[in-house]
């Protein structure tokens, strides 16, 4: 807008000024006439500034280059002659002749649209760096908000700590502070909420334990088959229950706050603790399972919750792996990255299922195997606790069966 209007501006002042060099001619002949003799041959049509296309004429009997009718009155006008358009100013002379002083118009226009474009040429000019330092100025001024959204993108539940302040416009402090204060009532409820159910959790494990003890002082009891066969129902409920509370209670305790970890944790001594606990259970269905290569790999975590994850994985692949099948444990370090692979021979986990299996009490359809559904909701809490990937595969692509679970840690000193 602005160079239109300073185009517009220039060439109604260029057409100005070549009206005021019309009137100038004009006042200098009546001042100073010039011989009729030099108006009157048409070979002088251009006196004065030879580029300025001045044509002056006597008008009446005289021959002129222009058919100009002396019936025109005086002053600035524009006429039309033999299809082109002229400017002209006509004068009466002291002596009665009258002259007429024109210029054509299409040189008039080229000469204004000449003038215009000199003066919004720099404007032009300059308006593709206008536009490169804006959007650099645009840029560099919300950097800082972009980082700030990549940051907040990257958090989990885990991490509701307020934004910081700093290097941030004025104007989205106040936008900020309620964001900081939307965290924090997130984050009371969160805490809560996984207090809640660590509490309900603790509160039922004394009735239970109570439950379970009478149950088996019931079982001890004389009584027909039939009576067995209920009590050996109960109890299985009974415990079924107290398995889900002490999940419940780990999941409460995997969603707690991090805390930093002391000592660098071997990963092969992780693997024994899981194995001489899990290995009676494993036994019973005749599975074969150990550690595949004994590279022993040193990360930066809590020893408690590593075994806590990697026991989920285990027992998650003792439970769905048919009898006499196998689970392989193995860790390798790639780059500053320690790569934990649990991998079975199970029916594995199909793709469309493998972001839903993460979710709290999901199981996987088509399956009878028990469970609270809560081990591997327990395996990402820890996982992202822990600044750890988990990725879920098929152990043999050729046939789309097993599962092989890998876990990405960070390395002591990587």
């Amino acid at each position: 807008m602005a160079g239109i209007v300073a185009f517009k501006s220039a060439y109604d002042e260029a057409h100005e000024l070549q009206d005021d060099l019309l009137r100038q001619v004009s006042s200098f002949i009546t001042q100073k006439p010039l011989s009729l003799d030099v108006l009157n041959y048409g070979r002088h049509d251009k006196i004065g500034d030879a580029e300025s296309h001045i044509i002056i004429q006597q008008l009446g009997n005289a021959p002129g280059l222009l058919n100009i009718s002396a019936s025109l009155p005086d002053g600035l006008q524009s006429i039309k002659i033999d299809g082109k358009e002229y400017r002209a100013i006509l004068r009466t002379l002291d002596g009665g002749e009258r002259i007429a002083i024109s210029q054509p118009i299409s040189f008039r226009d080229e000469i204004a649209r000449d003038s215009a474009l000199r003066t919004v040429m720099p404007f032009l000019l300059m308006l593709p760096v206008l536009l490169f330092i804006v959007a650099y100025l645009v840029q560099k001024i919300f950097q800082p908000i972009k980082n700030l959204a990549n940051d907040i993108d990257r958090r989990t539940e885990q991490h509701l700590h307020s934004i910081e302040e700093v290097n941030l416009p004025t104007e989205l402090r106040p936008f900020v502070v309620a964001i900081n204060r939307l965290l924090g009532r997130v984050s009371q409820s969160m805490l809560l909420q996984r207090r809640f159910i660590a509490d309900a959790a603790h509160e039922m494990r004394s009735p239970l334990t109570a439950l379970s003890l009478q149950a088996e002082r019931i079982a001890q009891v004389q009584m027909s088959p039939e009576a067995q066969e209920r009590i050996g129902v109960l109890r299985q409920g009974i415990n079924r229950n107290r398995d889900l509370l002490e999940q419940l209670l780990t999941l409460a305790k995997a969603q707690s706050s991090k805390v930093s970890p002391e000592n660098a944790v071997s990963i092969q001594a992780v693997f024994r603790h899981v194995l001489e606990e899990l290995m009676p259970i494993a036994e019973a269905k005749f599975l074969d399972i150990g550690v595949e290569e004994s590279e022993d790999v040193f990360t930066w975590a809590s020893e408690l919750d590593l075994f806590t994850l990697l026991k989920n994985l285990v027992e998650n692949a003792i439970r769905y792996t048919p009898d006499h099948g196998r689970i392989d444990l193995k860790v390798c370090k790639k780059d500053s990255h320690a790569i934990i692979s649990v991998c079975d021979t199970g029916p594995g986990i199909a793709l469309q299922e493998r972001d839903r299996v993460f979710e709290p009490f999901y199981r996987s359809l088509g399956t009878n195997q028990g469970g609270s559904g809560l081990g591997l909701a327990i395996v990402r809490a820890i996982a992202e606790k822990l600044g750890a990937q988990v990725d879920l595969a098929f152990s043999d692509e050729k046939s789309n069966s097993g599962l092989r679970v890998s876990v990405q840690l960070p390395t002591y000193g990587g």
